[in-house]
């Protein structure tokens, strides 16, 4: 692409219904995303249906080398696509933001192609040979957030695609644009067909995940969508990878060091201005660093600009919707209510134009309060005081969530025996929230199940078959 006009100019519609997008930090115009119908999903399954035979027949090598090109054509536009991830979802330039997430979709990129997936030898006793291969899916259904368009669209897509399948993406009615966009990009390396985005209602993703020439559904977003996934999907026994809501849970541990550990929970819990499923979005903490912690935390997150994501200074931006505001809002007001303290915002300024809420921290409240037993999915994080070790591990299993968790100490073999206590998909000793491509992912409880990155996520992204003989 020569230009963010030009790659604006790729993805607006000439005909048909379209629908405007508007820049949650400034409320101005961003573009017109189309607005495509489940007659328009059909005809990208019939294509995909087309494109995936040969795809499939290419095998992992040329896959993988497609993919690397893939990865170079992003990082072409990355700053192209950055700008209208900015633009579009909200997300600061600068920080762990919208640079950071297009470098992220080329990364993961790159990493999907150069993950080993062998033959695995089962059995080899002279009398039974038993092999464990993985066939192409065929058709894969990819329905995406609006908090990293971009990043986790490339996280259904990039297996997806080095398995030999065609993929059809749905992404949120928040954020088309961006994906549209980084879909226009890829497929420049891409056969036709292959890879479509439909940019549609809930009318879209319901038929998605219903089709029966899908034979897989990739969904991020909330539990109870999910679970509409789960139903819409069973006639056709399709399988599932979800990776569905999140309230972590964050324990510093009696000997960690307030001040050492001050910004990685901030970004832990902020990150992405508190819009991440993978967050920290409860913290507890012993009675005997309370204080010091919520002040050195304080410290670090009063420190942190906020803003329109296209001021290079900022690192924190909007919330992207509206209706996100009102329950971070909602929650924090409650928690007001309640006898909470807040230690720093709470405060929006309602005359302020966009979805800005500000960075919010509150302490001395009941781990039974709202904002700390609901997902708050933004800028607040209430901080729990806890007075033994059992007691903090029992209130941070207590919910029908399990996606993350982290422990925070100075004594790494106490920090992980208590993280084996923790009921969550992923536990991260002094950090929170960093994935990698080579690392598995994937949620307990009602987060959701399915493994994703790395060797086990090809693996989802296709059919076990044992050749036996």
């Amino acid at each position: 692409m020569e230009s963010y006009d030009a790659l604006l100019a790729s993805i607006t519609p000439t005909t048909g219904e379209s629908r405007t997008i508007i820049d949650p930090a400034t409320g101005t115009v961003v573009g017109e995303a189309p607005v495509h119908t489940v007659d328009d999903l059909e005809r990208a399954v019939a294509a995909a249906q087309v494109a995936q035979p040969a795809w499939a027949a290419l095998g992992h090598d040329v896959r993988s080398a497609a993919l690397l090109r893939a990865a170079d054509a992003v990082e072409r536009s990355a700053e192209e696509l950055a700008l209208l991830l900015s633009r579009e979802q909200g997300k600061p330039l600068n920080g762990p933001n919208a640079r950071f997430e297009v470098g992220a979709c080329a990364a993961w990129l790159r990493a999907t192609a150069a993950t080993p997936l062998e033959v695995e030898t089962v059995v080899d006793d002279g009398e039974t040979r038993a092999e464990l291969h993985y066939r192409p899916i065929g058709l894969v259904g990819a329905i995406g957030p609006w908090n990293w368009p971009m990043m986790i669209t490339i996280w259904q897509i990039a297996p997806a695609l080095r398995m030999g399948n065609a993929v059809v993406v749905k992404p949120s009615e928040y954020t088309p644009l961006s994906v549209l966009a980084l879909a226009a990009v890829i497929n420049e390396e891409l056969p036709e067909g292959l890879l479509t985005v439909v940019s549609g209602g809930r009318d879209v993703g319901a038929r998605l995940a219903e089709h029966p020439a899908i034979g897989k559904v990739m969904f991020t977003g909330s539990t109870a969508t999910g679970k509409a996934v789960i139903r819409s999907s069973a006639d056709t026994v399709k399988r599932l990878t979800l990776e569905l809501g999140g309230n972590d849970a964050g324990i510093v541990l009696p000997d960690a060091d307030p001040k050492a550990i001050a910004e990685g929970l901030f970004w832990g819990a902020f990150i992405n201005t508190g819009q991440t499923c993978a967050a920290l979005k409860r913290l507890y903490v012993h009675d005997s660093l309370y204080e010091a912690v919520c002040t050195e935390l304080a410290a670090v997150a009063a420190a942190m600009p906020m803003g329109v994501g296209l001021d290079e200074a900022n690192v924190l931006g909007p919330l992207q919707n509206r209706q996100q505001f009102d329950i971070v809002a909602k929650l924090v007001d409650a928690a007001r209510d309640s006898g909470a303290r807040i230690l720093l915002g709470g405060n929006p300024d309602d005359g302020q134009p966009g979805n800005f809420y500000p960075t919010t921290l509150v302490a001395d409240i009941d781990n039974s309060n709202p904002l700390v037993a609901e997902e708050q999915f933004g800028p607040a994080l209430p901080i729990i005081r806890y007075g033994t070790v059992d007691e903090a591990v029992a209130m941070a299993n207590a919910l029908d969530v399990g996606l993350g968790a982290s422990v925070w100490s100075s004594d790494l073999d106490a920090a992980r025996d208590v993280a084996a206590r923790l009921e969550a998909g992923t536990v991260w000793i002094n950090k929170h929230g960093n994935v990698d491509p080579r690392v598995p992912f994937g949620g307990a409880k009602q987060s959701g199940y399915g493994l994703e990155f790395g060797v086990e996520g090809l693996k989802a992204l296709g059919v076990p078959q044992v050749i036996n003989g």
